[in-house]
């Protein structure tokens, strides 16, 4: 990492944190309330833990359909056949042993006014706070043949479970030989380096396998994230440059957009060319998840406008929203950003229960990448609040990104380093 030792990160990174909940335990264990969240991912699952970690007597709800999650997260290893889908997953245990209440159900409406969440089974849940943690849903309309029901054919495997299931098995069954077609996402997106991070999986795995195969990605941006790092991984494990190249990277501008896609015949048509892959992966543009959407969070952007100190809505007093689905202007929508977003909100949400000020917050973040055996890089950084616009922005001179001539050793402790990352924000989260 450039400009900042990973020791001097972790150890700022922690005090950003800290920041945010040291006064968490001091701010009102005498009062107690009802907070409901909805989503048990990154974001909910973190809240719902420093919630009882800093008060005990908060009730404390979380709605979630699922009765388990999958992590996007380390979700490219499996397609890599590095990792299992069991090796993403994690349960609820852990959330309800603190004496958090799981309610296995979907979130069918929330009334900012009533303060009430309502849940497809019927329920309703009294709140005097709410959190909203759905995620991201997709934009499906705009290309000819693409809808949900292509998406069994045609998988995003971007919320991870079944679907990558589904697109690990398309990999499996493909003959050697054939091509992949990665449809990548316009700005914004969850997880930016992700698509990028995927064609590399997805070449490691053809290269050990099915060496005569091709990742072709096509892009509606002329850069992307980690972009010379990617360049620079491609180079050295995938032939980049060459014509026996594994990894092939189009934008738009070279290609064409995409105006069709067949998911009977596998085909994927631009304004100028034609591809008849083997598998295709679309990734398509996305939103807030569709609650969000529902109760009336988003703007006209499809994101969700916040108070960055505290990441209350803009549009309705008492509900939070975090994770993907917040607009949090220089924070990306990565796991690690919604996991900081998730110990804020707690010390703000403890803080108004009891009547209290609100900390200053910070924020962190560190996004891995795995290109290949061995071979990964990372960006850090740490964030502060700006009051003055209420904006989110990076702290000059703290974080850094791994060099591009970082030797084969960096390359490998930047795996086990992420290898370990994801081991501990798991347990961060979940418990």
């Amino acid at each position: 990492m450039t400009r900042l030792s990973r020791r001097n990160f972790i150890r700022i990174g922690g005090a950003a944190v800290a920041g945010a909940t040291l006064g968490l335990p001091h701010i009102a264990r005498a009062t107690g309330g009802n907070v409901v969240i909805v989503g048990g991912g990154v974001g909910g699952a973190t809240t719902a833990r420093y919630l009882k970690l800093a008060n005990p007597d908060i009730s404390v709800t979380v709605v979630e359909p699922k009765s388990s999650y999958h992590t996007c997260f380390m979700s490219n290893e499996v397609l890599g056949g590095e990792r299992t889908l069991e090796g993403i997953e994690v349960g609820y245990d852990g959330l309800k042993s603190m004496g958090i209440t799981m309610v296995q159900d979907r979130a069918s409406g929330i009334d900012p006014d009533a303060r009430t969440v309502t849940t497809a089974g019927g329920e309703t849940l009294n709140f005097d706070r709410c959190v909203v943690a759905p995620g991201i849903s997709f934009v499906t309309d705009g290309i000819e043949g693409y809808d949900e029901a292509a998406q069994e054919k045609i998988p995003h495997a971007w919320q991870a479970g079944p679907q990558t299931a589904l697109l690990r098995s398309q990999l499996e069954a493909m003959e050697d030989g054939g091509l992949v077609v990665i449809i990548a996402p316009p700005n914004p997106f969850r997880c930016p380096p992700g698509p990028y991070e995927r064609a590399s999986m997805i070449a490691h795995y053809l290269k050990a396998e099915k060496p005569k195969s091709k990742v072709m990605i096509l892009d509606p941006k002329e850069k992307f994230s980690k972009q010379g790092l990617f360049m620079q991984a491609w180079k050295d494990l995938y032939g980049h440059g060459t014509d026996n190249s594994m990894i092939e990277w189009n934008t738009f501008s070279k290609v064409g957009a995409i105006n069709k896609l067949d998911a009977a015949a596998m085909t994927v048509e631009t304004d100028f060319e034609s591809f008849d892959p083997a598998v295709i992966n679309y990734i398509p543009p996305q939103k807030a998840g569709k609650i969000a959407l529902d109760a009336d969070l988003a703007d006209d952007s499809g994101w969700c406008p916040v108070d960055k100190m505290t990441f209350e809505s803009s549009k309705h007093a008492g509900v939070h929203v975090i994770g993907d689905a917040a607009i949090a202007t220089a924070m990306p929508k990565s796991g690690y950003s919604a996991n900081s977003q998730g110990k804020v909100t707690a010390a703000a949400i403890v803080a108004a229960l009891a009547g209290k000020e609100m900390p200053q917050p910070s924020y962190v973040n560190t996004c891995y990448s795995i290109a290949g055996t061995d071979y990964g890089f990372s960006v850090a950084a740490v964030y502060r609040y700006k009051a003055d616009d209420n904006t989110i922005a990076g702290v000059e001179g703290a974080g850094g990104l791994t060099p591009v001539d970082a030797s084969p050793e960096q390359r490998k402790r930047e795996v086990a380093f992420a290898h370990s990352w994801y081991n501990n924000i798991r347990k961060d989260t979940w418990g």
